[in-house]
């Protein structure tokens, strides 16, 4: 369940700076580069701060075995 709220939620962040990079300002795109600068850093170190948050408000993370594929 973690896992799909994480790709909902940042799927959406980078849509919504796309949207503002077209009809409000271009330097919303640095918001992209942050986005992106932040899944690069979580690959390496596998720590991810909206993961953190999300546990902390009660999301559940998958389990490790095959059995909810």
């Amino acid at each position: 369940m973690l896992n799909t709220y994480f790709r909902v939620i940042v799927g959406t962040m980078v849509l919504l700076s796309v949207v503002l990079t077209v009809y409000v300002n271009p330097n919303w795109m640095w918001f992209t580069v942050f986005i992106g600068v932040n899944l690069i850093q979580s690959a390496f170190t596998k720590w991810c701060l909206l993961e953190t948050i999300l546990v902390k408000l009660g999301v559940k993370k998958e389990d490790d075995s095959c059995s909810s594929c």
